[in-house]
């Protein structure tokens, strides 16, 4: 049905900025859905990062503060976090998430590791 890529994780070091973004196979999913970045590090549970309404609401984890922004790149089908002033508390697997309200989807997830 509609598939999740994630790309543009890495290493880098603490201060520095990543880019991720979410690509969709579905633009009904895409256009509709609501979207989101989670992460999870080994032996913890997995957290919301940032959503985006169809309407382009944004939410924040509180962690945040500022530092993240997701957006829609409609060129690609796609949904970008950009993440700058990296910390080491920010190294985890970050996974694209997809919901219309009825059905569900995950990405694969991508390795954020910050290092100082």
């Amino acid at each position: 049905q509609a598939q999740l890529v994630e790309s543009g994780g890495g290493s880098v070091q603490a201060g520095g900025s990543l880019r991720l973004s979410c690509a969709a196979s579905s633009t009904f999913i895409f256009r509709f859905a609501t979207m989101g970045w989670y992460r999870q590090a080994p032996g913890k549970q997995r957290e919301l990062v940032a959503e985006i309404t169809s309407g382009d609401s944004t939410t924040y984890a509180g962690s945040i503060q500022g530092r993240f922004t997701i957006s829609r790149d409609s060129a690609k089908n796609a949904v970008d976090l950009q993440m700058s002033s990296l910390k080491l508390e920010d190294t985890a697997v970050y996974y694209c998430a997809a919901s219309t309200g009825l059905r569900h989807y995950w990405g694969q997830g991508t390795q954020v590791t910050v290092s100082s």
